[in-house]
């Protein structure tokens, strides 16, 4: 069966509703994932609960941003004040899910096969996914979970062939992508002053954005983030706003230092080679949020970006 087979089924508008609700219901598993995966607690139970007195939250609440807006930012149960990332994770979930419909899956010529073009949207679908969690973890706890880059990187090699880049490439993109980070900012900087300039995460981050992209996307990708992240960074001086370290990774590094204090190897170690043990001041903001931003703007804008910027990055 061919796409434009496939899509005769159903008015468009069907298609469409069902792909945004898909995305919002995947958006509310993420905030399970960015509040859990960082805690070391697992995904599945128990079942999502008030942070603020531990009850169980219905079902009929916990629908995808509606929950939210009629329980105007307040759990029912005792009236704790409720994250506003809650609404914007499970948007976001919805809004990519359409937004691979519209610029990828739709764009595609009819005669595609229907289920070469359902595994490009799943492919697609599950990075983005592991993306939001990923940018909304490192900028609450400045690390990026080895679960989601990981898993990117293998879903990008295994999936090369579907976005027409064979394995070979995919597998140079994504060496490159992490050497490309590793090798100035971990292994020659760590030498020369004596600390590392950026977290492995990040080198991981790039390797998953070689190995969905090749090597052109990844130096893309990170000319965008290193862009986009200076001009964030502009801003929020302009504004006279400074970007300490979050909250959450204050108290990781005093417990490190009090576990460190008390004889403990592993924790001495983790704060010999933890660049944020050593902040003492300044602007201190995660990279990966920009970094991913730029995949996921190579993921749904990559024609255009390609026709613009290919003399400049080669064939992205």
């Amino acid at each position: 069966m061919t796409l434009a087979e496939a899509l005769s089924w159903f008015p468009l508008w069907i298609l469409r509703g069902f792909v945004l609700f898909f995305g919002l219901i995947w958006g509310s598993f993420l905030n399970v994932v960015i509040y859990r995966l960082p805690r070391e607690m697992s995904v599945v139970r128990p079942a999502s609960h008030c942070p603020g007195c531990g009850k169980p939250i219905a079902g009929y609440d916990n629908v995808p941003v509606f929950g939210y807006l009629l329980l105007r930012g307040r759990a029912r149960c005792c009236g704790v004040k409720m994250s506003p990332r809650y609404p914007l994770v499970e948007l976001l979930g919805g809004l990519l899910s359409l937004a691979i419909l519209e610029a990828i899956i739709l764009k595609m010529p009819d005669q595609t096969p229907a289920l070469r073009a359902l595994a490009i949207y799943g492919a697609d679908f599950a990075v983005c996914m592991g993306l939001v969690a990923a940018a909304f973890i490192d900028a609450e706890h400045m690390f990026l979970p080895d679960s989601i880059t990981f898993g990117g990187i293998v879903l990008g090699l295994a999936t090369a062939t579907l976005r027409g880049l064979p394995l070979t490439q995919s597998f140079i993109g994504a060496v490159t992508g992490f050497v490309g980070i590793w090798l100035p900012f971990n292994f020659l900087y760590k030498r020369v002053l004596g600390r590392t300039g950026m977290g492995l995460g990040d080198a991981k981050l790039m390797a998953l954005a070689g190995a969905w992209f090749g090597w052109p996307g990844a130096v893309f990708v990170l000319f965008a983030g290193a862009v986009q992240g200076s001009l964030f960074a502009l801003v929020m001086k302009l504004l006279g706003i400074e970007l300490g370290l979050p909250q959450a990774v204050k108290e990781d590094i005093e417990e490190m230092k009090r576990e460190a204090a008390a004889g403990d190897q592993e924790a001495i170690e983790a704060l010999a080679g933890d660049p944020l043990a050593e902040a003492h001041g300044g602007m201190r903001m995660p990279f990966g949020p920009f970094l991913i931003l730029g995949c996921l703007e190579l993921l749904l804008a990559g024609e255009w970006i390609a026709s613009k910027l290919s003399p400049l990055f080669g064939p992205i």
